[in-house]
């Protein structure tokens, strides 16, 4: 990298090699490919949202291209724990194993089964914009938000990292629950709910019609809600939304962000996203005569 800056990352008791993770929902249910992820350079990966059962997602189309990002409602197909228990059993890679449910029950049923593996954190999904009865639905109830999170704590001496939205409650107040619960960290954000129709047709492109919108275009929102939840409730954050450069990851860690993870970017430019970020961000702490790259991390704060 052209210099001895430290790269590495402290987040809430996971300790990762650079500050690029490769977010839930792209790419994430083949060993295979998360593992070809980090062998690319990222600092780790997050599985897809994995529930308690399989679940088959929408019909297509699920995914569309829109101006600044892209719009997706997948419906959180996976293949449920038990199968994807099976699929990392022999893992070698720093995987965080992304949860998604209704219940503080179903979240310890897949802890239990997943935590004598090589995971090295959870991220409890309280943020899909386009799934009835988990995501959002569960964010904005504090009380079962706390519920899951001090259940998982009990459960598990990893990591619990709670990924919160922008649905019909505050954000900040989901975060706090969160944290006063014992997470320890935040991921901000998920996909906003958004929505295109085709003026040919009159159709909506998604077949669930509603979805997340992600990429470029969220990017403002999400150094906004990370800049917020850093400054004023004391846990670290992962910023998510928009990362499509070194430059984007940078300001997501002066707004506060610990490390980012990186989405929509892999449409465009492929795995080769996370080396010539990190190269990017490296080369910037070098500039500003740094030694590690936490000193980054809410530098904004300050003005």
């Amino acid at each position: 990298m052209g210099n001895k800056a430290d790269l590495s990352v402290d987040i809430g008791g996971l300790h990762i090699r650079n500050p690029t993770i490769l977010a839930s929902g792209i790419l994430g249910i083949s060993y295979e490919v998360l593992k070809r992820v980090y062998e690319a350079g990222a600092g780790a990966v997050v599985s897809k949202s994995i529930s308690i059962e399989p679940r088959e997602g929408y019909k297509n189309p699920t995914v569309v291209s829109v101006e600044g990002g892209y719009l997706n409602a997948i419906g959180l197909s996976n293949p449920g724990v038990d199968a994807f228990v099976r699929e990392i059993n022999n893992s070698d890679i720093p995987i965080i194993v992304n949860l998604v449910g209704s219940t503080d029950n179903e979240f310890v049923s897949m802890v239990k089964k997943f935590d004598g593996l090589n995971v090295v954190a959870y991220e409890l999904n309280l943020s899909c914009p386009h799934v009835e009865k988990v995501g959002l639905e569960v964010g904005d109830d504090p009380e079962l938000v706390s519920k899951i999170v001090r259940s998982m704590k009990s459960n598990t001496s990893k990591p619990v990292i709670a990924k919160v939205g922008l649905g019909s409650s505050d954000i900040m107040e989901t975060a706090r629950v969160a944290k006063e619960s014992g997470a320890d960290a935040i991921t901000a954000i998920n996909t906003i709910r958004a929505m295109a129709i085709n003026i040919e047709t009159g159709m909506p492109f998604l077949s669930n019609r509603i979805g997340g919108l992600s990429g470029k275009a969220i990017k403002p929102v999400a150094v906004r809600c990370v800049y917020e939840i850093s400054k004023n409730i004391n846990i670290p954050v992962i910023g998510c939304g928009g990362v499509y450069s070194w430059e984007d990851a940078v300001e997501f860690m002066l707004a506060g962000a610990s490390a980012v993870q990186m989405g929509s970017v892999i449409g465009d430019k492929w795995l080769g996203a996370f080396t010539n970020i990190t190269r990017g961000i490296d080369k910037y702490i070098a500039k500003k005569g740094m030694s590690s790259v936490m000193e980054l991390v809410g530098i904004a704060h300050k003005y």
